[in-house]
């Protein structure tokens, strides 16, 4: 029987307690189940790639049109705050894999610190993003007709910031969803649910939340970076 053939709650000593998972009737096993829950998973992290690339592709065409004014606007953005942003994804992204490899070995009490760990770099960058948005607001670097800032030598930097906060906040809107998953599944650690026998939607969890770290070390040099 292979590791996810069959399913139990476990705690640190390695001890199986109740088997809690379902095998749904449609699959002839779990092995069947599990690898069809793993190719699910790929196929959405695959559209996501694609979602983003649209984004991707509107910023380089708009920077291509209008890159003296993109050039100006992009100052007013703090790299520095960036950059601690950027840590704290790196950050997050080594505690979820740390995470995965505590399930994978029935580690629960130290799988739910990773995970802990996780939120704590995720909370730290959302808050951050709240304070650059902040200043955003309070000076008027906002999108389209809402630009209120002044002095600016090229009008298009509205688009600029258009695509930013587009880009941004879809991205950080992926970092909510995220959150809300790792607590689901740190509750479900904590209860023992996960073991070596049963870890996949710790694993699913990782892979989107490694793809949201991703974009966003893509995303931190093309915006604040751009010149």
């Amino acid at each position: 029987m292979s590791s996810h053939a069959h399913a139990a709650a476990a705690d640190d000593s390695g001890e199986p307690k109740s088997p809690q998972y379902h095998v749904a009737h449609h699959f002839d096993s779990a092995d069947v189940q599990f690898e069809s829950n793993k190719l699910g998973i790929w196929l959405f992290l695959a559209q996501e790639v694609l979602f983003f690339s649209g984004l991707f592709c509107a910023f380089a065409i708009f920077k291509n049109k209008y890159f003296a004014a993109f050039v100006e606007a992009h100052h007013h953005l703090d790299w520095k705050l960036g950059s601690v942003n950027t840590l704290a994804l790196l950050s997050s992204s080594l505690t979820m894999a740390l995470a995965v490899r505590a399930a994978q070995r029935t580690k629960k009490t130290e799988g739910v610190v990773y995970l802990l760990l996780t939120l704590g770099f995720a909370a730290m960058f959302m808050v951050i993003k709240y304070i650059e948005y902040s200043h955003k607001f309070h000076d008027g670097l906002l999108p389209g007709k809402h630009f209120t800032a002044h002095g600016f030598v090229h009008p298009e930097a509205n688009i600029y910031f258009g695509i930013y906060f587009m880009m941004t906040g879809v991205h950080g809107l992926h970092v909510l969803i995220g959150m809300g998953l790792i607590l689901w599944i740190t509750i479900r650690m904590k209860q023992g649910y996960f073991s070596s026998r049963y870890y996949a939607p710790v694993e699913g969890v990782g892979l989107y939340w490694h793809l949201v770290d991703l974009i966003w070390i893509y995303l931190f040099p093309l915006l604040y970076l751009v010149g």
